[in-house]
């Protein structure tokens, strides 16, 4: 049996950059996961959109494009845009949400208003500065962030640990779900927040703010399937101009008040923890809102690398945050009656509207990163096994990255007017907001955690240190927040559950459906076996067969030979591999098999793709008959047909493995996944659907 991999990659590779990283990406053999890829349509295959880009024209995934890569302060500009919405736009409402939670039990009078300053500082300090900017930022799995690249690198690092790859596949799933919270919340309470300022400017027309914030949600939504690469370019300076003015309106207040400063010594946090530890308990429920963002810190680290995010967050936005707060914090001390909106009431009545609009937009981008990055989770999750297959949709040419979900969006559209019309506030929206955010933060610990002793070796008084400062600081903040479940605590929570219910069960679900196919697949070295000795004809053409391995048999081979008695003169296999990498070089991701015989025609060929690459069938059989894995010609692969494997589902009585309705649940899931041909982009013209019904 004869192996080959492609091992270098011609200048005129059609495929050039494609799926790849800048730096290039790892070999298919680097924890590639054969449970989390096959392509013989069948529930959990792994896809593409229906339009995704065609490799030869596709940037480097995840790459913020060569314009933007021209030099350092292009890529931190970019990275305000994107980065940094969320955690800040937190100024409109983290203030106001600390003096109004519980009905006001923390008062606007110096020892509680220095005491909040200084928990806000210290949580922003050590949570994002230390430990996202300074620490996590360092741990990154070929170059890529966020929970699920965390996950996978865990997964990887204790792959020979029985059990271990499961464990971290669950704690993946529990902070994508967080995630997915997060993803509701935010548009909602982020616009409201900013579109409540006309109640400040003109509170005539404050019986408005619920519908005005509707309309630029529905318009959000709306414009979501054009992409954002037209709109991307304005992002960054908008945020810049943004972080500029939230600082200017800080520091006069700064100035007229300069004992404010007094707030940012830690010594008025422990004082007011031990003065009042009820009080400070329910405020750190609030405080943790100054923080949310932080994980797009590190999951957009792949988009921009690590010093431009470093350098945007210490020169521009850091400084920012702490002028504004410093400044709400001065305007309190002055005027307690503030805290009711101390942000807007920051500027004088002639400003107000401006920044009304001005905060508006930077919501709108927040909003946006976060509905993006909600696209991105999807589409790894997608492609790891853990989500039926979905239409993915590329809207740029030349950001891989940039996809549109139409499921995932209406999902997100749904939830977002419904908690934004069923809380009616950002106030009362906040309270829900924390539970979600402290979650995800404690799942990023607790990874950490897992994956810096075999990292880089930590002795156990590091880890216990880190422990201790992080996991103990966000255990506190979600437990100020846990007890907020039965006032809107509950909404992220919810969300999280029904997430997880859907992965886990979709992930068994697959399981048992590739058990009961291998049963009347048979074997592959069989059926070959049995073609060359009984010399079955063969007709003229190529016929490419997606299925999920080498052992055992594509159905629809299998039925071509017993149903029509013929088999193509040029027969090809093909597998797809998802790695626990979020991108693999095409010009290392082939694999070929001749299957015992050299000259019968038939082989096999696995392709291994990273989990934030596109998976474009065709153009991939193109490259690698472009770099010489497979002795075709390009053109010749624009005549092949495809057969997919596809057979009914349904559920079967007293099959194990599965409650009844978390089986009727997969079922449910499989029958509204993708069609097959335009997730793997698959010419219709040219593809043939054979298969038969499997029982789950």
């Amino acid at each position: 049996m004869t192996e080959t991999r492609a091992s270098s990659q011609p200048s005129d590779h059609p495929s050039d950059g494609a799926g790849a990283r800048a730096a290039g990406g790892p070999a298919a053999s680097d924890a590639a996961a054969p449970a989390a890829g096959p392509v013989d349509a069948q529930p959990g295959d792994a896809g593409p959109g229906d339009d995704a880009a065609h490799p030869a024209k596709a940037a480097p995934h995840g790459s913020a494009g060569s314009t933007l890569r021209k030099g350092g302060a292009g890529l931190a500009l970019a990275a305000l845009g994107v980065v940094f919405g969320d955690i800040g736009t937190s100024v409109l409402y983290s203030m106001r949400t600390v003096f109004s939670v519980d009905g006001g039990i923390v008062r606007p009078i110096p020892e509680d208003v220095y005491g909040v300053i200084s928990l806000l500082f210290w949580s922003i300090t050590i949570v994002v500065s230390i430990k996202y900017v300074l620490v996590l930022m360092r741990v990154d799995n070929h170059g890529e962030g966020g929970v699920m690249a965390l996950a996978a690198l865990a997964r990887r690092l204790y792959a020979n640990r029985p059990g271990g790859t499961t464990v971290f596949l669950v704690i993946g799933i529990v902070g994508v779900a967080l995630f997915y919270g997060d993803s509701v919340i935010t548009p909602a309470v982020s616009v409201l927040s900013a579109v409540e300022g006309l109640g400040t400017a003109a509170p005539s027309v404050e019986h408005l703010v619920v519908p005005i914030a509707a309309v630029i949600l529905v318009m959000l939504f709306v414009v979501q399937r054009f992409g954002t690469a037209k709109v991307g370019a304005s992002f960054g300076p908008v945020m810049l101009l943004w972080f500029v003015v939230i600082a200017v309106a800080g520091i006069p207040r700064i100035v007229e008040h300069p004992g404010v400063l007094q707030g940012l010594s830690p010594t008025w946090a422990v004082m007011f923890l031990f003065a009042h530890p009820f009080i400070t308990f329910i405020a750190m429920g609030a405080v943790v809102l100054a923080i949310t963002g932080a994980e797009a810190l590190y999951a957009d680290m792949g988009h921009f690398g690590r010093m431009p995010i470093l350098r945007a967050w210490f020169f521009v936005v850091f400084p920012a945050l702490v002028c504004n707060y410093l400044g709400q914090a001065a305007l309190v001390l002055e005027d307690p009656t503030s805290t009711k909106d101390p942000f807007f009431l920051l500027f004088p009545s002639w400003a107000q509207i401006p920044v009304v609009v001005l905060a508006t937009a930077a919501t709108v981008i927040a909003s946006q990163a976060v509905i993006s990055g909600a696209f991105s989770l999807t589409r790894q999750a997608v492609q790891l096994g853990l989500l039926p297959p979905l239409t993915i949709r590329q809207t740029s040419k030349q950001e891989g990255g940039q996809v549109y979900l139409p499921a995932v969006n209406l999902l997100l559209f749904i939830g977002v007017m419904a908690i934004m019309l069923a809380f009616r506030s950002s106030a009362a929206l906040a309270t829900a907001y924390g539970v979600s955010v402290t979650g995800a933060l404690v799942v990023d610990t607790l990874l950490l955690l897992v994956v810096v002793k075999p990292l880089w070796r930590w002795a156990t008084w590091k880890l216990v240190t880190v422990a201790v400062v992080f996991g103990g600081l966000e255990l506190t903040f979600l437990a100020g927040n846990l007890s907020k479940v039965l006032h809107g605590g509950w909404v992220p929570l919810l969300i999280a559950l029904a997430v997880i219910t859907l992965m886990t069960t979709w992930h068994r679900g697959r399981q048992l459906v590739q058990l009961e196919r291998r049963k009347r697949e048979g074997s592959l070295a069989d059926f070959i076996e049995t073609v060359n000795a009984d010399h079955i004809p063969r007709v003229p053409g190529i016929a490419v067969f997606p299925h999920p391995n080498k052992e055992t048999t594509p159905l629809a081979l299998r039925a071509n030979v017993e149903h029509n008695g013929v088999v193509h003169q040029r027969v090809i296999i093909v597998s797809v591999l998802t790695a626990n990498v979020p991108h693999v070089a095409l010009h290392e991701a082939f694999t070929r098999d001749e299957l015992g015989y050299a000259d019968d025609g038939i082989d096999h060929i696995t392709i291994t793709f990273g989990f934030s690459d596109d998976q474009d069938l065709p153009a991939a059989m193109r490259a690698a008959c472009a770099g010489g894995v497979l002795d075709l010609a390009q053109e010749d692969m624009s005549t092949a047909s495809y057969f997919i494997s596809r057979g009914a589902l349904r559920t079967g009585a007293g099959k194990g493995g599965m409650v009844s309705w978390r089986r009727k649940l997969f079922v449910a899931m499989a029958h509204n996944a993708a069609d097959p041909a335009a997730r793997f982009g698959l010419p219709l013209r040219r593809t043939v659907t054979m298969g038969s019904d499997v029982e789950v």
